[in-house]
């Protein structure tokens, strides 16, 4: 791999372009609004206010569906899903898996999974 193509894709890594990217995809795909260009850009404006504290991010779920992913991913209805089960349901969802804390004997609550997610 040259160089120059790898700076590119650190480039890419470091700003998390490529999450940015399927983040807008999935809202644009999830809404599909009548002028996608004008969405996207208030989405982008939404995540600058939002990154200022200014305001909420843009979100694709709200909390019914992420209350039914949960119980999907809580069969027997404990409460909790295990740290194996979230991060698989992050990766589903295209979310990044990278800055996750904490071993494999913690439980993610309902709570947790919506804060989080």
């Amino acid at each position: 791999m040259a160089a120059g193509e790898q700076q590119s894709r650190d480039y890419l890594q470091r700003h998390r372009i490529p999450e940015l990217l399927h983040r807008l995809g999935a809202l644009l795909l999830y809404h599909r609004p009548e002028r996608p260009r004008e969405f996207l850009i208030e989405a982008l404006e939404r995540v600058k206010a939002g990154r200022r504290a200014e305001g909420e991010y843009p979100y694709l779920m709200d909390e019914t569906n992420l209350a039914a992913m949960f119980s999907l991913l809580d069969v027997v209805g404990q409460g909790h899903i295990t740290p194996a089960q979230y991060r698989e349901a992050l990766r589903t969802l295209g979310l990044s898996t990278e800055d996750l804390q904490g071993g494999n004997d913690v439980s993610i609550t309902l709570e947790v999974f919506k804060e989080e997610v």
